[in-house]
């Protein structure tokens, strides 16, 4: 498997703390020249991302022979927790990848830099991108981040399974419509399924087919535990009835890991899932980490109003730290990744459609097939049948999510039920918030 063997980079990177500002510790790869102005850029992702982000910095520093990188790169779950120790001494990365669920968190802590003024005085170019997608990175009405692509949540399913256990799919799909599928599967191939475990955001997309909110401001965004509890209750159901994968599964691999996902990542169909709870913009890793031969079809999340549940998301933003010595450069380097088609002609859209209308309009002829789909899926199924994001998590929201994959574990394991999980997410939830951590 073309994932297996990425395991070891993935090792090393997570040996690699997060360097100082302005300064060049050895990284993870990243271009090291000997330019004058040394910049260090983090990113999480999966080694596509890592080797197409690596050549652009390469190729920028060509251009700019006085500009050096210390590119680092990290899984997912390691990449928050080398950022949350690196911003505590005031030593993070000059450019950083950012989420917007970590968004405002760093923002209203003053770790981010405003990009306003660079953006007035043309520093930071963005004439033709959509003014919507500009709000997105507002708060108090100043800018720390621009959008590096826009995707949408995805369910990405292995065609030949969904084909031998003779069931259809289908964009829009119910709750029930998915158990009893995932039901079916197990019973017709002994594939399982994997709903969402990590995947922070699931919970808020099921609340918001139903007018609520995960969070709202700095609380919990309802009073009623019960509306939290439809992940856990599909988790529980799942397990007790035998479709769901069985959670000592997880302990194999480095969960949130594109290579080794629960649908390419296996030995054995009682190990794996038929599906995966992903965003449009990781499918091309999805396919280039999977066995060869293994064909994708995707529609959109299981919801019981996917109107109001989907939505088109920043894919993830680019933040200078308000700790860079060299500001301008790194402004500079950001609008070079999001305004120049050479740059992006490398990129591809792996992070997501390109904000530009010029770029991407430039480069989508140039695409392989996972973006192409990509691309139509949030422009024919997406775009015409969805509701405006949520705001950004707040500050203390990466414990809240913490506590529920915490309880997400308990309720796989049988330890406690749906219901304790989603009270116990609640009171929790609030205490966190209300603590200002």
């Amino acid at each position: 498997m073309k994932g297996k063997g990425r395991l070891l980079i993935a090792g090393l990177t997570a040996a690699v703390m997060l360097g100082a500002c302005g300064t060049n510790n050895g990284g993870t790869g990243g271009n090291q020249n000997q330019g004058s102005v040394k910049l260090t850029f983090s990113w999480w992702g999966n080694q596509t991302r890592n080797e197409r982000t690596n050549k652009v910095l390469q190729m920028y520093s060509s251009e700019h022979p006085e500009v050096s990188f210390d590119g680092q790169f990290s899984e997912w779950k390691d990449y928050w927790n080398k950022l949350a120790t690196a911003s505590a001494g005031h030593n993070m990365p000059d450019i950083v990848q950012m989420d917007m669920m970590y968004y405002q968190q760093y923002a209203s802590n003053g770790q981010l830099l405003d990009l306003t003024s660079y953006i007035e005085d043309g520093t930071l170019k963005l004439n033709d991108v959509d003014k919507g997608i500009l709000e997105s990175a507002k708060i108090n009405g100043k800018t720390y981040a621009v959008c590096n692509g826009v995707n949408a949540p995805m369910l990405a399913y292995n065609k030949k399974i969904v084909s031998d256990a003779g069931v259809t799919v289908k964009d829009g799909m119910t709750l029930d419509e998915f158990v009893s599928i995932s039901k079916t599967i197990k019973e017709k191939t002994g594939y399982r399924t994997n709903i969402g475990y990590y995947a922070e955001t699931l919970p808020e997309y099921f609340m918001r087919a139903e007018d609520k909110k995960f969070f709202d401001g700095n609380k919990m965004g309802s009073d009623d535990a019960k509306d939290y509890e439809k992940l856990f209750q599909l988790e529980e159901k799942g397990i007790k009835e035998g479709w769901h994968i069985d959670p000592s599964a997880f302990s194999e691999v480095t969960i949130g890991s594109i290579d080794q996902d629960m649908m390419i990542y296996g030995s054995n169909p009682d190990r794996m899932s038929w599906c995966t709870f992903v965003y449009s913009n990781q499918l091309n890793a999805l396919e280039k980490a999977a066995p060869e031969g293994m064909e994708f079809g995707v529609m959109t999340w299981p919801s019981d109003n996917v109107k109001k549940s989907n939505y088109l998301k920043p894919s993830q933003f680019f933040c200078v730290s308000a700790d860079c010595k060299n500001p301008k450069q790194a402004v500079e380097v950001i609008n070079y990744l999001t305004n120049s088609i050479d740059c992006n002609k490398v990129l591809l859209a792996e992070r997501g459609v390109p904000i530009s209308k010029k770029v991407s309009e430039t480069i989508a002829p140039e695409m392989d097939q996972a973006n192409q789909t990509a691309i139509k899926y949030i422009n024919e199924v997406v775009t015409p049948n969805c509701s405006t994001i949520s705001p950004a998590a707040p500050s203390g929201a990466t414990q809240v999510y913490d506590q529920l994959k915490s309880l997400e574990e308990q309720v796989l394991y049988r330890k406690i039920s749906a219901s304790e999980a989603a009270k116990l997410l609640l009171d929790k939830g609030n205490e966190i918030l209300e603590s200002g951590k």
